[in-house]
């Protein structure tokens, strides 16, 4: 049997209350090491919040934030940790070459490093030019390099899609994932499920500081499945077969049509044909990521901490 991977992140009972305000509630999970875990939700959720407990940049009001453990590679908690926060912290009168210089003295670090990682982030023609003008995705990129200056095996990265379009988000989740390959860990913030399955191994989904769900996508598009909506001759028929040969998850919809998950259309011809029944509409209804994300949450809060908004949501994703 495989030894359980050490963590790299605990959060334990974590609660934080701002006068009558309480947006994170009772929160706990854990990260393993060499993972990518997203935290999301709408504005408001919370997520923010967690990060900036985990960072010790706030004082929980109650439970525990931790980062490294026993066995987990990590020495010192936080000196092994990049970060990437929103607000992005950078300087508008500074050139990103000067931004990432201070950065660096301050960690130690060369400024052959610098070099290297303006040229990672794509900003090596930029370098010397202010932030001042620079489009939200090059501030978001410029942040990641900051984050990067250590060479952290752990990042704790907020909004790291902002501002960026598809080809730079899948240059990101590519760089994440061989991240991890390399027994780094990630946790990360966004706002929508679309954005978090083409990179999550792990999901926590926040509604108003309170954990809605919490696994893996492949466990929660399972319990949220495409469906075939189906007419046919007889629905009562129709069903009656579907479940007799293990079908059992068909639900009535109010327009009279059965929709049937986990199966295919050739799957329901033969159920119809067992039935003796006609089939006369087969039509595929696709769930999209960011309605099952709806279902699970009541919609954007007041947020402790300003969030940016995104671009739209891309389609469902692979499963991990």
């Amino acid at each position: 049997m495989s030894r359980a991977r050490p963590l790299a992140f605990a959060v334990t009972g974590l609660s934080k209350s701002f006068g009558v305000e309480t947006p994170v509630r009772d929160v706990s999970f854990v990260v393993p090491a060499g993972t990518v875990a997203v935290l999301v939700g709408p504005p408001g959720a919370g997520k923010t919040t967690v990060l900036r407990m985990l960072l010790g940049l706030l004082t929980p009001t109650s439970g525990t934030a931790n980062i490294g453990g026993p066995g987990s590679g990590v020495q010192r908690g936080r000196q092994a940790v990049g970060s990437m926060l929103t607000p992005r912290g950078l300087h508008p009168a500074r050139t990103a070459r000067d931004q990432l210089r201070v950065f660096a003295a301050a960690a130690g670090v060369s400024d052959d490093r610098v070099d290297e990682l303006l040229t990672l982030v794509r900003l090596d023609a930029v370098a010397d030019q202010r932030i001042l003008g620079f489009t939200p995705g090059m501030q978001t990129r410029l942040a990641l390099a900051v984050a990067l200056l250590g060479e952290p095996p752990l990042l704790v990265l907020d909004d790291p899609t902002l501002g960026l379009d598809g080809a730079e988000t899948a240059w990101l989740y590519d760089y994440l994932r061989t991240h991890t390959r390399r027994g780094g860990t990630v946790l990360l913030t966004t706002r929508t499920l679309s954005a978090a399955l083409p990179v999550a191994d792990e999901l926590i989904v926040l509604d108003h500081g309170a954990i809605a769900y919490q696994g893996s996508p492949a466990r929660l598009r399972r319990s949220h499945p495409d469906r075939l909506l189906v007419k046919s001759s007889s629905q009562i028929a129709f069903a009656t077969a579907l479940a007799a040969q293990g079908f059992t998850d068909a639900v009535m919809r109010p327009d009279g049509r059965l929709a049937v998950a986990e199966a295919s259309v050739a799957q329901l011809e033969a159920a119809a044909a067992a039935a003796q029944v006609q089939l006369t509409e087969v039509t595929a209804e696709h769930i999209h990521p960011d309605q099952v994300l709806a279902t699970l949450t009541r919609g954007p809060a007041t947020p402790a901490y300003a969030a940016p908004s995104y671009s739209a949501p891309a389609a469902y994703g692979m499963s991990r």
